[in-house]
């Protein structure tokens, strides 16, 4: 989700595009995207897809992510 967060923030920088302007671009809640950025929430797959439809940027990482591994 860092990746997530951090791509989209860059995003909206570069573009000076406000949590506002952000929300009404890609119908997502303003709180929502604000919480995403915080780091204080996980958004669903939808989110996301909407998110990065309305930017056009790709905001899933690139590459295989490391999986943890549990404690047995």
């Amino acid at each position: 989700m860092r990746q997530i967060a951090r791509r989209l923030a860059r995003v909206m920088e570069d573009r000076g595009l406000s949590l506002r302007a952000t929300a009404a671009d890609s119908g997502v809640n303003r709180q929502a995207i604000a919480d995403l950025l915080a780091g204080k929430s996980w958004p669903d797959v939808a989110t996301i897809a909407r998110l990065a439809a309305s930017t056009g940027v790709r905001l899933w990482p690139d590459g295989p992510v490391r999986a943890r591994r549990s404690k047995q």
